[in-house]
């Protein structure tokens, strides 16, 4: 995740810098250029309250970044873009009444999101029926574009309409695996998971690759993600004599959980996915999760010369809220639809046809373009071609990247 500090709040635009209204409240829906011509809404999906906030609020603001850019550009001749964001509060049953809504409003071209891959369940179909595009920059779970069979390798994508940014599970579990036995020496994991889509998926491609490099499970476990008193299960991890733990889960309690396996006497990592991420796990681990390591999608943003600009234009933007480790994605996502919709106006004598949700979705599936986060682009699933990945670690009072690259399988 992207340390608060290095996108500190500006309290105006900088002299020169592109003209960008500041976000508003949690409340504000809507924003983006105002202008003639035709408005095409971009909707937003994520956990906007709640302990998974920080998350989806860097998601939405880096979508209302990319509207802005796109209408102070005129990017799409005769098209204002507005962004319009729902709460999910990482519930599927809200996810799925907000992709209703998304639905039934006909500006609506395309959505990103949602951050949960259990509430991408909820809504795939919902999107799929209406033709709508969903395009999310935070789902991991390989089952959302190849299908629940994609481990015994007979792929099939379930849903055309859905497509996605970051890579999957089953490239970011294998690669955790690799760094912890073959660069960190770990050879006895303790695999905990919250029980959830996204958590127990990851935690299952770990312990597969951990195993097949040669490594020991030492013991398995499940947590209620409600729960924050983690005694019974810090005491098995002491008494299976692991060197290292792995949690397939989120940071509200990847945080609390490290910091009561240290203060047990146990000093060893724990380890997780880009759920764990986060300024947040900081915050929730302490002192005690100095040490401890998360794997995350791409390359860290502020390295990355493509987005050099987008860093500059959020911190201009006056954004209240830090962008998160989706931030890069979530722009790249939005941008995909502005790529999207610009092909099929342009193929349509400058105006959207009637059929514009179902032509938005053919147009996706052939975009490519350069981004804030490297090349964008899809595959026949869905899935992002960019399968760049980063082992982070928790040092001094911030995450530091420790190795970037990509799946050796």
């Amino acid at each position: 995740m992207r340390q608060r500090s290095l996108i500190a709040i500006t309290a105006a635009l900088t002299a020169g810098a592109l003209s960008l209204t500041a976000c508003g409240s949690r409340d504000e829906n809507k924003s983006g250029a105002e202008g003639g011509g035709t408005t095409v809404v971009i909707g937003i999906d994520a956990p906007l309250t709640g302990e998974l906030s920080a998350l989806g609020l860097g998601i939405k603001n880096s979508v209302d970044l990319a509207a802005k850019q796109a209408n102070a550009k005129k990017y799409v001749n005769g098209i204002t873009f507005k962004v319009e964001a729902f709460d999910d509060q990482a519930q599927p049953s809200s996810g799925q009444q907000n992709a209703t809504k998304f639905v039934a409003n006909k500006d609506v071209l395309g959505v990103v999101g949602p951050l949960n891959s259990s509430v991408a369940e909820s809504m795939q179909k919902v999107f799929d029926d209406a033709k709508l595009a969903q395009v999310s920059p935070a789902n991991t779970n390989p089952a959302l574009t190849q299908g629940p069979k994609w481990n015994s390798g007979e792929k099939a994508r379930p849903y055309k309409s859905y497509f996605r940014t970051a890579t999957t599970d089953a490239i970011q579990g294998p690669f955790a695996a690799q760094y912890l036995y073959n660069t960190a020496k770990k050879k006895n994991v303790f695999i905990i998971d919250d029980k959830k889509t996204y958590g127990a998926g990851l935690a299952a491609t770990f312990k597969a690759e951990f195993e097949k490099l040669g490594g020991k499970v030492a013991g398995t476990e499940h947590v209620n993600p409600d729960t924050k008193d983690f005694a019974a299960v810090v005491t098995q991890i002491k008494s299976s004599k692991a060197d290292v733990v792995y949690y397939g889960g989120e940071y509200p309690v990847a945080g609390p959980l490290s910091k009561q396996i240290k203060k047990s006497g146990a000093a060893i990592p724990l380890v997780g996915g880009d759920g764990i991420y986060s300024a947040d796990f900081i915050k929730l681990s302490g002192k005690e999760g100095v040490g401890d390591l998360a794997t995350s999608v791409g390359a860290p943003v502020e390295t990355l010369p493509s987005a050099k600009e987008f860093v500059a234009n959020y911190k201009a933007g006056g954004y209240k809220e830090a962008y998160e480790a989706y931030g890069g994605y979530s722009y790249d996502s939005a941008w995909s639809i502005i790529e999207a919709v610009k092909k099929v106006v342009e193929g349509n004598d400058g105006k959207l046809p009637s059929d514009a949700r179902a032509k938005v979705i053919e147009a996706l599936q052939g975009v490519s373009f350069d981004g804030v986060t490297g090349k964008v682009s899809f595959d026949q699933f869905g899935d992002a071609t960019n399968k760049q990945l980063t082992v982070y670690q928790y040092e001094g009072t911030a995450w530091k990247a420790v190795k970037s690259g990509t799946f050796a399988g």
